[in-house]
């Protein structure tokens, strides 16, 4: 009786019930106010995320997996990552029925609703292996968010909407009045699809691998993406040129499109009779090919010729006005009597002397020999050597031993002296008939270039030829 009458006057203080109701109150409305960063005294499931944009994702925003509330965000703090770029990392209090998240579980920002609030969606994997509690949710597996519905009505800015009316106002004037041949349109499109079924059945076989087309297409667009900017410059230089093109549009392009098939009709019937002349000119150019080649290199020197050639000409009337006597002249000494026989006299005199001069002449012109001659004739008494001039005498040993110079002998000198020096010097060389530059003598000059050969004796042409040129000879 007394504990029921203890009982009955605590219920009875009003104090000590507005208390304890006042207590009951402030704990309701503190575990209210917590909800959304989790109850108190309960354990979690606590992991770390890495986002490229957090994209307006803010602390106590729920964490959802399969629509249902598994978690709240804790945090959102910008962090760096290894490759220097920047990225949001979130704070996740997960429900520990959600341990342990898959490692190939991959998390998205979606929208909760159309006014701006998020929340951050899982979607598990189906790996064996997951986190651990305190681990991080790489970037990698932060999916491509979807695109918000702000964000869809943000593409809708005022040129777009200008370009939206002026096209709807261009296809209501394009379809205005054109109902029967829309409907024409339709009917024919049926038959198109009719017809079109074994087309498209041999599009998507798997034997046309089709989906390789759009891969290829694919790589196609990858490759050219990096010259996009180049692209762009061409199609507004394709503009221009096309723009330039409809001013002369009309008449000179319609004109010369109405004319391009009489014209070919005309070119079609002349080219066979061209034929011919074509091929000729073929073989032609083939043929002028050398000459042009030739007429390249020797071009300079024709210019010099030309260049000097205008004075001789501007001064050739002259010369022409001159030439008429001295032809009239001529003409009087051919008829003159003798001339004749004078002339066949030259010619037989010729005809004896060229084998001679054939011989004679190249000792001259190709090694300077006649010249030479009259050149050391005149220098005979004033040049010579430490021992005396040319003309005088000069005193030498000759050389000792068997065949040599200074003892009779039954054949030229070939050493065969005891002394090794001797047997050097005591070899014959002598050339009776050198090479000067005749004909079927290669144009060598060996008179007066041949080489001592010690210990060797040389009869006849030297073993090796020694030059084309001779002392003062002029080279071009």
């Amino acid at each position: 009786m007394r504990n029921k009458g203890g009982l009955q006057g605590l219920a009875s203080n009003p104090i000590l019930v507005g208390a304890v109701t006042v207590l009951v109150v402030i704990v309701a409305v503190f575990l209210a106010y917590n909800a959304n960063n989790g109850l108190p005294f309960v354990s979690t499931y606590n992991l770390k995320a890495r986002v490229p944009n957090a994209d307006a994702l803010v602390k106590g925003n729920e964490i959802r997996i399969g629509g249902v509330r598994v978690g709240i965000v804790k945090s959102v703090v910008p962090v760096q990552l290894e490759n220097g770029e920047v990225a949001a990392e979130l704070d996740l209090s997960l429900d520990q029925s959600a341990e342990p998240l898959p490692v190939d579980s991959t998390i998205t920002i979606r929208p909760k609703s159309a006014l701006g609030l998020k929340f951050l969606q899982v979607t598990p994997g189906d790996s064996s292996k997951g986190f651990e509690a305190g681990d991080t949710i790489p970037v990698a597996a932060a999916t491509p968010e979807p695109v918000d519905i702000d964000e869809f009505f943000d593409m809708f800015d005022k040129p777009t909407r200008q370009a939206i009316r002026q096209n709807l106002a261009g296809f209501g004037n394009a379809l205005a009045g054109r109902g029967p041949q829309l409907n024409e349109a339709i009917g024919a499109l049926r038959r198109l699809v009719v017809n079109g079924q074994p087309v498209l059945r041999t599009i998507v076989a798997p034997s046309t691998d089709f989906a390789g087309f759009w891969r290829a297409l694919e790589a196609l667009s990858a490759t050219v993406a990096p010259v996009a900017e180049q692209q762009a410059s061409m199609f507004v230089a394709l503009d221009q040129t096309f723009g330039a093109f409809a001013r002369v549009s009309r008449p000179y392009i319609q004109e010369t499109i109405e004319k391009s098939p009489p014209t070919l009709d005309t070119v079609n019937a002349d080219l066979p009779a061209l034929n011919p002349f074509l091929k000729s000119s073929e073989r032609f150019f083939a043929a002028l090919q050398p000459g042009a080649k030739a007429l390249g290199e020797t071009s300079p020197v024709i210019a010099e010729a030309l260049h000097a050639g205008v004075p001789v000409l501007n001064a050739s009337p002259v010369l022409n006005n001159q030439l008429q006597p001295t032809a009239e002249a001529l003409v009087d000494f051919q008829e003159a009597t003798g001339v004749f026989n004078g002339l066949d006299l030259l010619i037989d005199t010729n005809r004896i002397l060229k084998p001679s001069l054939s011989y004679i002449v190249p000792a001259q012109t190709n090694c300077n020999y006649v010249t030479i001659l009259f050149e050391n004739l005149a220098r005979t008494n004033s040049q010579g050597n430490s021992q005396g001039k040319w003309l005088n005498f000069i005193s030498f040993e000759p050389p000792l031993g068997p065949n040599a110079e200074t003892t009779p002998s039954s054949a030229p000198a070939n050493g065969g002296s005891a002394d090794p020096e001797q047997a050097k010097k005591n070899h014959l060389h002598f050339n009776p008939f050198p090479r000067t530059g005749a004909p079927g003598q290669d144009g060598v000059c060996e008179a007066g270039n041949e080489k001592y050969v010690v210990g060797k004796t040389v009869i006849g042409n030297a073993p090796k030829l020694r030059g084309t040129t001779t002392r003062g000879q002029v080279t071009k």
